[in-house]
Formats: structure tokens, sequence, C-alpha cells
């Protein structure tokens, strides 16, 4: 990255060049972590005017520790689009939550299924409260205690079913459990409900599945959309490997997929690359803006 580094600007082109990045199975080592040479070169290129960002399912109380060493000038697309996180500000901006009487109606989903869900309640100081009823299964333990330390959220336990206005402000509802039942339920409620839901096989354990319920509207692809607007982006490239990352494929005028991705992504993909484990999302961007990383040279 010498070259890059010293160089004074990108050509023109390259500016308007807009990079979004899913998180985990994609930019994510196999550990969750951004390796060093991605860090670098992310964070030299966005220090330069390039337009990289990132569109996540999680939210920013873990995608902050994730790039604390990754420097990024854009705001990063978190929960699926429901809104975005101003990194140097720390605040969320264009929040969309979920009308009370529609996630009500979605937790009763969830538990006619015999899932618990996490509903998550963003307030106006910035904080996302996640409330859970009743028993935790070891998976939802294993979900919690990774993030029971972060800043900006918190948990609440409950033993009885939340009232009414436990869903003012939602921005959320997030459902784990056998991948099968998963994606039954995200089916059914496709049918019987007016808001986004997304189904789809965890990363880490494929027999386990997520479910996420949004706002109406709510993907990826409508914030890639508005990203691309928001900086004047004459063409887009998005990098997935999950089903929630097919949506923005299927608007962007690139849509990459990582060699470790699932099959139905593969086959939507325009460009197949290496996989995550091999720092591959960072290496194709520096391909595409006619740049060499000096750890390629021999």
């Amino acid at each position: 990255m010498d070259d890059v580094t010293h160089s004074d600007m990108l050509c023109e082109a390259a500016r308007r060049h807009l990079f979004v990045t899913d998180l985990d199975g994609t930019l994510l080592d196999n550990e969750g972590r951004v390796p060093p040479m991605t860090a670098r070169v992310i964070s030299d290129l966005s220090h330069m005017g390039a337009l990289i960002t990132v569109a996540t399912a999680r939210t920013p109380a873990t995608v902050d520790r994730i790039l604390a060493h990754t420097f990024t000038r854009l705001p990063l697309i978190v929960m699926t689009g429901a809104a975005l996180w101003d990194r140097p500000h720390r605040c969320y901006a264009d929040p969309h939550p979920i009308a009370p009487d529609l996630a009500g109606e979605a937790y009763r989903l969830c538990l006619s299924a015999g899932l618990s869900p996490f509903v998550y309640n963003l307030t106006d100081d910035g904080m996302l409260h996640v409330h859970h009823v009743g028993d935790i299964s070891p998976l939802e333990q294993r979900f919690i205690r990774d993030r029971s330390q972060l800043l900006l959220k918190q948990f609440h336990f409950h033993s009885e079913m939340a009232p009414t206005s436990s869903f003012d402000s939602t921005m959320l509802l997030l459902a784990m459990g056998p991948v099968e039942d998963v994606m039954k339920l995200g089916e059914t409620m496709r049918l019987s409900i007016g808001l986004t839901v997304q189904a789809y096989p965890d990363n880490y354990d494929p027999r386990q599945g997520v479910l996420e319920v949004f706002a109406q509207g709510v993907s990826k692809a409508a914030a890639v959309r508005a990203m691309a607007e928001r900086t004047g982006a004459e063409w887009v490239t998005v990098f997935g490997d999950n089903l929630n990352d097919l949506p923005m494929m299927e608007v962007a005028d690139e849509a990459v997929a990582v060699a470790n991705a699932m099959p139905e992504v593969i086959e939507r993909a325009d460009t197949v690359i290496g996989p995550n484990s091999e720092e591959s999302v960072a290496r194709y961007i520096l391909e595409s803006l006619g740049l060499v990383d000096c750890n390629d040279r021999h």
C-alpha cells in the first residue's frame, strides 16, 4: 500500500465508485475480525477520498468495536438498513422504527412459533435497549455474552410478555433457533404482516437460523440506493455472502460474492472472488481502483 498511501488523490472516476461490503463472512475473517491488511487498505483509501462503507445486520454496538482500527468516512449502514451510524458524531441517522402495533403483531407471531425474539428499542440518547422474555437458549446465551458489555446496548430480561408500550421506537425484532423453524416462520410472516422480514442461516453455524423483522421498506438495497444518491456515486459495487445480501446485490451495478458465499448468492453474483479468509474484498477494491497492494508484489 505504500504507492497508494503516497498518492495525492484518486482519479475522479475512482472517487465516484461506491463500495459497500457486508461484514460477517465477507469482509471479516473467520474469527469475526477485520484483518490488518484489510484495515490498512480501507483506512488509507478512505483518507484519500474513496467511497467505502459497510452494510450489516449488526448494530453500532458491535460494529464500532469491530471497526475500531479501520477508518471510514461514510456513515455505516446498520441493522440491515434500519438506520445509519455516524461514526465521528457517534449517533444514529435516518432511523426507521416499526409501528408499535405491527411490532406487537410480529412479536406474537414469533411466540406462536416457539421463538421468543429480542426486541430492540432505540431511545433519544442513542442507546439500544434490548428486551427478552422467558427462557434463554444456549445459542441466545452466547449471543448475549458476546454483547453484554457493550456501551451502546443494554439487555433487559423479563419473566412475562412485554406490554404494548415496550414496542415504542422498536427498530428490530431478532429471533434465533433451528434453521428450519426460522425459515418457516420467515415465510409465514412475509405472507401475513406488512413488514420487512429476513430469514437466513447463521454465518458461523448454518444449523441455526436468524430471523430479523424491520419496518416496511427497510433493506440493505434501499440503504445502498440512498447512499449512492448521498455520495453522488456513478457506479456501485457490493460484496456479500448470505441471503440477506441478495437485495443489495440486485440493485448494484456490480454484485460480488466471496467464494465462501451461499450457493444462491454465488449464482446471483456478477463476480466471484476469493474467500473472506484471504482478505479478498480489500484486494478486489484495490484492483478495481487500478491500485496494487505491495504485499502482492514479488
